[in-house]
């Protein structure tokens, strides 16, 4: 399939947080090491490609942190023992 043209260049998701989590991915945009260093030389498809796995990642992590927040709240029951 042909790729469609962009009047305007795809920027770039960083958000100035550029720390790494313990899976090697930015905690402000979601990419990883090879991502990040390569977003330069990327197509616009590839950019394309990049932010959806990057929504993905980051709704996973939602998904995971809201998860652990009512694994938290859930009162347990004390031992009778």
């Amino acid at each position: 399939m042909p790729e469609q043209l962009e009047f305007f260049p795809i920027p770039s998701p960083c958000r100035g947080i550029c720390q790494s989590d313990e899976r090697g991915y930015c905690r402000g945009c979601m990419r990883n090491r090879e991502e990040r260093f390569q977003w330069q030389s990327m197509s616009d498809a590839q950019k394309y490609h990049v932010l959806r796995l990057c929504r993905q990642r980051w709704a996973r992590r939602l998904r995971a942190e809201k998860a652990a927040s009512t694994r938290e709240e859930e009162p347990t029951q004390s031992s009778l023992f």
